[in-house]
């Protein structure tokens, strides 16, 4: 097989969090595909590292489910995950993030999640499917950011590549544009308003979540 990757360049990060990082983003890409055997010692002569660091990487993909291992048989990329799984624990901690941040966020960062929010309504109204996606993806990091949980902050940097990969072709619960572009438009009038309790309500309805 090919090299799918160039050896990495020392910077300030620690290189296993390169190397997780550099390992899922070629999951979620495909160059490392579904079913694929996976050797520590290719990895690291291909990524220009010890074997180390790889196996670190390997045992936190596993973790997050992108990875599984049979002891003394194989380790390979895993199929992703039902969607509507992910679908369900994703709304469930972007209400939980909302309702957090406005309690808590200052002016400026809730600026800054509205301007995301806008685009996320810009997205909807364009009926535009994989811009929504990127858009809900880009106002739940801000969020997520704003809310001053250290645990949230720290589950979804470990799990944000398997979400990610299990997101794909993701399709709004709400097809018809106008009715989820209203649903959208309520949402960030409770937001800006910093009702929480509504907010949070809103976002889990237009999610398909009671």
């Amino acid at each position: 097989m090919t090299a799918p990757f160039v050896p990495l360049e020392p910077s300030r990060a620690v290189l296993g969090d390169e190397v997780y990082e550099r390992l899922g983003e070629a999951i979620l890409d495909g160059r490392l595909a579904p079913g694929e055997r996976l050797r520590d010692h290719e990895l690291a002569e291909w990524l220009g590292v010890s074997r180390t660091p790889v196996r670190e990487a390997l045992q936190r993909l596993e973790r997050v489910g992108l990875v599984e291992v049979s002891p003394h048989r194989y380790t390979r990329v895993s199929q992703p995950r039902r969607q509507s799984d992910t679908i369900e624990l994703v709304a469930y901690n972007m209400g939980v993030a909302v309702r957090m941040t406005s309690a808590r966020a200052d002016v400026e960062a809730m600026d800054l999640a509205l301007e995301r929010l806008d685009d996320v309504i810009a997205a909807s109204r364009a009926d535009d499917a994989d811009a929504l996606a990127a858009a809900s993806h880009a106002f739940f990091t801000v969020v997520t950011r704003a809310s001053g949980n250290a645990a949230l902050l720290q589950f979804i940097r470990e799990y944000e590549i398997a979400i990610r990969r299990d997101m794909v072709g993701w399709q709004p619960v709400i097809a018809c544009p106008l009715g989820r572009t209203a649903a959208y438009e309520n949402f960030r009038e409770a937001f800006q308003a910093r009702e929480g309790d509504r907010a949070e309500t809103l976002l889990r309805s237009i999610h398909g979540l009671s």
